[in-house]
């Protein structure tokens, strides 16, 4: 049986991690994606002790295309057997201003991380997963704008990474490609890009790495789809 390998961004921490843990866990060989040597080391050693299969760790910032090509360039040669993709990695923008005030600058950068350098890195690594009939998968939030969270940055930025799953996953069925894409929105979860909020209905990073690991493992096709782990809805 081939080796089953993944690469996960921004695992050393967060989402990422729990997810990169629990994939780990259950058959998977890991490759983290982390911008900080350090942290990555100590994320390694974390989930090694926790039982993870760990191979090492990428070095990437999605804000900088010359990084990602070199990170792909290492990962197509070092692990041709490379068959699955969780693009994780994000920044939140400012939160804490209101549409009206957000600054273009920060429009601009959240865009860079969230679609743009997704979108790069998606496209180095395609040849590899198509190959091995690989999957990419999308950690995002609705495009469709909640009343209750709607910062305008981090929402813009994942509304156009929805829109390039929506697009890539219909062109693989037209194309026959052996190519799987769909979405997956953890709901809401207490992790640093929202200051470690946690509220009635918050999940943590464990319950929500583990049930990504169980949706990403149950043998069904999900071409396309956009799959809430845990929607977002009004508290009473």
């Amino acid at each position: 049986m081939k080796e089953k390998i993944v690469f996960v961004t921004g695992a050393n921490k967060g989402i990422g991690f729990g997810i990169a843990k629990h994939l780990g866990l259950s058959g998977w060989k890991v490759i983290i994606g982390a911008r900080d040597e350090k942290r990555a080391q100590e994320a390694i050693g974390k989930l090694q002790e926790a039982g993870a299969n760990v191979l090492g760790w990428v070095n990437i910032e999605l804000a900088d295309l010359a990084s990602i090509e070199q990170a792909a360039k290492e990962l197509n040669e070092n692990h041709p057997n490379l068959s699955l993709l969780v693009n994780n990695a994000g920044i939140p923008g400012d939160m804490s201003v209101d549409g009206l005030h957000t600054e273009i600058d920060d429009i601009k950068k959240t865009l860079d991380v969230n679609f743009i350098g997704t979108f790069a890195l998606t496209k180095a690594l395609a040849p590899t997963l198509e190959k091995n009939g690989g999957r990419i998968v999308n950690i995002t939030v609705p495009s469709e704008i909640s009343p209750y969270w709607h910062p305008l940055a981090y929402v813009a930025s994942k509304a156009a990474q929805n829109a390039m799953m929506g697009v890539m996953a219909i062109e693989f069925e037209q194309k026959g490609s052996a190519l799987e894409i769909f979405s997956v929105h953890p709901g809401p979860t207490t992790t640093d890009l929202n200051g470690n909020m946690s509220l009635p209905g918050f999940h943590d990073i464990e319950t929500v790495g583990q049930k990504t690991a169980e949706l990403i493992n149950d043998g069904a096709n999900h071409q396309g789809e956009f799959i809430e782990l845990y929607p977002i809805v009004k508290e009473d």
